[in-house]
Order: C-alpha cells, then sequence, then structure tokens
C-alpha cells in the first residue's frame, strides 16, 4: 500500500467552502482503480490547514491512473484555487516501524 499525503494550506476564510468541495470532489478520486481511501483531516492548531491522507495500492495508481483520468480535471477545477502556496504531494511506502491499536 502507497500512502500520499499532503499539507493543504487553504487561503484564508475558505475552509469551509473547501470542505464543501472536497466533499464534492471525494467521489471523482474514489472512482479510480487501486483507490483505497482518503482522510482530510483539519490542523487544529491553525484555521485553514489540513492534512490530506490517500492511500493507493500501487504509486502508479495515482500517478497514472488518477492523474491521468479525465475526473483529474475536475478535481484540479474544485480544488486547486483554494490553495496557497501549491502543497507538496508525496508518496510513501510501508512501515519499517509500526505499533498496532489495541482492539477494545
Amino acid at each position: 500500500m502507497i500512502l500520499e499525503t499532503a499539507l493543504l494550506t487553504v487561503k484564508p476564510g475558505q475552509g469551509p467552502a473547501f470542505e464543501r468541495a472536497m466533499a464534492e470532489a471525494q467521489p471523482l478520486i474514489a472512482a479510480t482503480p487501486g483507490f483505497l481511501g482518503l482522510e482530510v483531516r483539519p490542523r487544529l492548531e491553525t484555521p485553514d490547514r489540513y492534512l490530506l491522507l490517500v492511500r493507493w495500492e500501487r504509486l502508479e495508481d495515482h500517478t497514472e491512473g488518477f492523474r491521468g483520468s479525465d475526473r483529474y480535471a475536475r478535481w484540479k477545477a474544485l480544488l486547486h484555487h483554494f490553495y496557497d502556496p501549491f502543497p507538496v504531494v508525496e508518496h510513501y511506502g510501508e512501515p519499517v516501524v509500526s505499533t498496532p491499536v489495541p482492539c477494545g
């Protein structure tokens, strides 16, 4: 599994509109083969900052599959105008150290 990450800095005061646009955009990425899940988490200390986490089966599912699709153009139109500065997107492999979450 590949973990895509991006720290999203949204233009001041645009957080609620960004969140609505992200909810609208989510099905676009979810329709991509190899997509395993998405989370967008607000930063508690700083309004209008979010952490994007996307899980993929393979790196190419994101870099070629999603970014090469017609759905990506719509994703960009919905979301990219919110960012200042534009985020750096990174991809991470399997953990080298992991602690399981206790059940129950």
